[in-house]
């Protein structure tokens, strides 16, 4: 019953990436693609229909953590408070960006609230990206099953551990660099004109950089936790998840070169379930 309490929990966070990933990646974008209020507005009606209820799912896992997993969401929540709080801060300041902007006819209250948007849309997947890095390299557990760790110490590798280290801060730009990858192939098929031909060239730009990224991240995550790659090679379903984020990453990649734009991004949906799946399978049974 864990495993499939494992999987239900890993599943829906998976599926958060996704679905809240491109308005993320279009938020972090959209000052750089869209340059008018006009063009602004073009990339926020593109994601309107989707932030707000793309959050449901990290709620749910959130309630899947309670139901299934209390002491780890417990030690979780304790031991990164500081950085929950950041999180929820940008994730605040993300919609109440999107409804303030137009509250007020002023160029100067509009600009700051874009910029505001586009400050929080960055942050929130470096973070979440450090929250990953945290699980994947684990934290010092006590034999009751707290801990506490400060937001930074050293970005030694061999120095003393934080929340944010030199892993963990890897981890979260890779996370950031994929994600705005992800919104822009998102804005490409979502948007046209000016803003279209904007996203499709910061694609064009951040793919090689996501793959570069992803490469080293492995790299470290193999010598940060080395009883992944074991157990990597021993579960099937990873494979399987590998061989579905590596064709999702051919397929952003050659769909987006051919003008296929929702090809390209339900290529780069599978990059991100694929490989947060085979991260999971990886991890098991270990939270």
């Amino acid at each position: 019953m864990e495993t499939l309490w494992f999987a239900v929990a890993a599943g829906m966070l998976a599926i958060y990436v996704v679905m809240d990933g491109f308005d993320f990646g279009a938020g972090a974008l959209h000052l750089l693609v869209a340059r008018t209020d006009r063009e602004r507005r073009q990339v926020l009606a593109a994601i309107g229909p989707f932030w707000d209820g793309n959050e449901v799912w990290l709620l749910a896992a959130g309630g899947v953590l309670f139901l299934a997993f209390p002491a780890v969401l417990a030690a979780g929540l304790s031991g990164f408070y500081l950085a929950i709080f950041l999180v929820l801060w940008t994730l605040i300041l993300r919609g109440i960006a999107i409804e303030f902007r137009s509250h007020v006819d002023d160029r100067l209250w509009r600009s700051f609230w874009d910029a505001t948007f586009a400050l929080a849309s960055t942050l929130a997947p470096v973070l979440f990206g450090a929250a990953l890095g945290n699980l994947l390299r684990g934290v010092p557990l006590s034999a009751d099953g707290w801990f506490a760790l400060s937001l930074f110490e050293s970005f030694s590798p061999s120095g003393a551990l934080g929340i944010l280290d030199w892993y963990t801060v890897l981890v979260g730009v890779f996370a950031l660099v994929a994600i705005l990858h992800h919104g822009a192939l998102f804005l490409a098929w979502r948007t046209d004109g000016a803003v279209r031909e904007r996203s499709l060239d910061a694609a064009s730009r951040l793919f090689p950089a996501t793959l570069a990224l992803w490469l080293l991240a492995t790299f470290a995550t193999a010598r940060i936790a080395p009883a992944m790659p074991g157990n990597f090679a021993a579960r099937p379903l990873a494979w399987l998840a590998s061989a579905l984020f590596l064709s999702g990453l051919a397929v952003a990649l050659v769909a987006r070169r051919a003008g296929r734009d929702l090809a390209a991004f339900l290529g780069s949906c599978a990059f991100l379930l694929g490989l947060l799946a085979a991260t999971a399978a990886a991890l098991y049974p270990t939270m």
